[in-house]
């Protein structure tokens, strides 16, 4: 985004909801950007410790019932597929590499590969449209009835389809 450009109210409403989010829930975030090896060292260590540290029912779109998206075994499945390969390291690791080099796109950047976007409504954090598509060549744009941040594990059939339906749509170009 250009430096100086004014920003629609949407916008300010996603920085605003941002703000608002890191500073209620972004301790977490702050950890992982600044400490990544120690906490990952500590998580590694404890089954119990990773599964507390994983935000299944904070962002899914499960209504607080972390069990009407996932069953136990799912839960445990995730958990100890991070637990035994150790991969909590580079997922902690992924926050200070972001803070280190971060994803900025100067007022001529721009993706031009076709790109699209579902839009689950209890994701994190998710910016407007417009603010998108300043800066990628948005083809499809989804708003989902449902759905959180691990919309891959919570709405399987949902975000298959909407992929399915995107590259459908680009055998014809």
């Amino acid at each position: 985004m250009e430096e100086n450009a004014k920003l629609v109210p949407e916008e300010e409403q996603f920085l605003q909801t941002v703000a608002r989010w890191s500073e209620d829930n972004g301790a977490y975030a702050h950890v992982q950007r600044t400490r990544p090896q120690t906490l990952a060292c500590r998580l590694t260590d404890s089954p119990a410790g990773l599964a507390s540290w994983m935000k299944f029912r904070e962002w899914s779109d499960c209504g607080g019932d972390v069990y009407r998206k996932f069953s136990r075994d799912e839960l445990l499945t995730n958990i100890t597929l991070y637990w035994m390969t150790e991969t909590v390291h580079s997922s902690c690791r992924m926050y200070l590499e972001n803070k280190d080099a971060p994803l900025l796109f100067g007022p001529h950047d721009f993706v031009q590969v076709p790109c699209a976007l579902a839009h689950f409504p209890k994701e994190i954090s998710s910016p407007p449209r417009q603010w998108v598509e300043r800066g990628y060549n948005i083809q499809r744009w989804t708003e989902m009835p449902r759905g959180g941040h691990s919309a891959a594990a919570e709405e399987a059939e949902l975000l298959a389809d909407d992929i399915r339906a995107f590259f459908r749509g680009l055998r014809d170009l």
